[in-house]
């Protein structure tokens, strides 16, 4: 019996990465691009990761997706999500094609990433739209050579997993997090304000004591004014930091116990692995403390920081530095834990989180990026027998030999030529009958 879930059925990608203009499309199961390493496979599945969780594994921000010297990127994918997801993703709206009678919703999502300003989305050729209102539409889960960074890794990595995995799991995550941004690039804009007009307070106090003129000091209102709006930012940092703080710990619940015990499978051995949240705003995490006393404390420490902020210039604490930390029999995994030991707890969080989002019965879409070139046999194998029994599958490999032998997969598997894809893409007046096929597809996803 197939396994209900969410799929990517075409793929189409304008000024994406290395990518010009592209089309793909995927079967239902098991797909393997092949092709040799930098010709863009990793692009392809990039641009579904985004789709799904609004972030890449690979860029710090959105502009990086966009092909150098282009204005912007667009993404389209037509999706199908089974039916027994219509009316359960409220990041969803009525524009579509509504699942019933056991048929998979049908939807094409695109996105337009532009170097500078907000990312415009459409559903179904509709009317342009905010991001947030596709983003998470479709759920993907990617392994990537690079997971053992979670746990070896700065914690700007682990807030990003985090983060990946609340936007999927709560399409208001999405919304929230970038309006924090935004508070946060205000208030810190204010507390630079503030750092240079004490700087200058300081150079003249040190040029009066040593008889010399210095500059004039930021007036007493302008300070006063600028005091003011401090704290009107920093109330709307607390209250959307304790939101972001609170959803965060929400996740980090839900995955520690499939983690603990995906662990303890994939181990063989007796040690217990553990996630544990370390927020920078620990207030909002006490128990049996209502919002308000919570509001009031995060407020009195700011206080007692106000001289370091403004010193420095920055927000000193809030969601923006949240990490979560992995331990085995309670001590610290990146410290004590071998290199076998990380990989393993790193696939154990990439399992978990795949258990997560598949809570409402339908399977994210699994990739595998370049996964089996970096590990040693058995973990080939588990990691294959786990796609195996999975839904739909995108594997990317510079050599099918890459891929562990399983007779199930070899049952269900499309390849995909990928160094095909990439002569059309820098040559596209050198077409053959194959690459004619794919590209007639791409009106449709205009």
């Amino acid at each position: 019996m197939p396994v209900k879930g969410y799929r990517v059925t075409r793929l189409a990608l304008d000024h994406f990465r290395s990518w010009t203009s592209t089309v793909v499309d995927f079967g239902p199961a098991l797909n393997v691009l092949v092709g040799n390493n930098g010709i863009g496979k990793t692009n392809l599945v990039e641009a579904v990761e985004f789709l799904a969780s609004g972030s890449s594994h690979r860029a710090s921000a959105p502009k990086y997706l966009v092909q150098h010297g282009q204005p912007h990127a667009t993404i389209r994918a037509n999706i199908s999500i089974d039916s027994e997801n219509s009316g359960s993703d409220s990041s969803n709206d009525s524009d579509g094609v509504d699942g019933s009678n056991d048929q998979p919703i049908e939807r094409t999502l695109e996105a337009t990433i532009p170097l500078r300003g907000a990312i415009r989305s459409r559903i179904n050729g509709g009317p342009s739209r905010y991001f947030r209102q596709i983003v998470g539409t479709v759920k993907a889960v990617l392994f990537s050579p690079h997971d053992q960074q979670l746990v070896t890794g700065d914690p700007a990595g682990r807030r990003s997993f985090l983060d990946q995995t609340a936007t999927m799991m709560y399409p208001e995550f999405y919304a929230l997090r970038q309006n924090f941004r935004q508070v946060v690039r205000q208030r810190n804009a204010v507390l630079k304000r503030l750092s240079q007009q004490y700087g200058q307070e300081m150079a003249a106090q040190q040029a009066q004591a040593s008889g010399m003129a210095g500059q004039e000091p930021t007036s007493s209102v302008d300070r006063q004014m600028m005091l003011s709006e401090l704290e009107t930012w920093t109330s709307q940092f607390i209250d959307t930091g304790m939101r972001i703080t609170t959803l965060r710990q929400k996740v980090i619940r839900q995955l520690a116990e499939p983690f603990t015990r995906i662990y303890a499978r994939l181990s063989d051995k007796s040690d217990q692995a553990r996630l544990t949240y370390e927020p920078s705003f620990a207030e909002a995490i006490q128990p049996n403390l209502k919002h308000d006393e919570i509001k009031k404390q995060i407020a009195q420490h700011f206080q007692r920081i106000f001289p370091g902020e403004q010193a420095r210039g920055v927000s000193l604490i809030g969601p923006q530095r949240d990490d979560f930390l992995f331990s085995l029999d309670d001590t610290p995994a990146r410290e004590f834990a071998s290199n076998g030991e990380m990989w393993t707890m790193a696939l154990a969080m990439r399992m978990a989180q795949f258990e997560c989002l598949s809570a409402n019965g339908l399977t994210p879409v699994l990739i595998l990026d370049d996964v089996f070139a970096q590990l040693d046999e058995e973990r080939r194998r588990r990691i294959m027998q786990f796609a195996c029994r999975q839904g739909q599958t995108l594997i990317t490999v510079a050599a099918r030999s890459d891929i562990p032998s399983d007779k199930e997969m070899n049952q269900t598997v499309k390849v995909i030529d990928v160094a095909q894809m990439a002569r059309k893409d820098q040559h596209p007046d050198s077409v053959t009958e194959a690459t004619e096929t794919t590209d007639t597809t791409k009106d449709h996803l205009s």
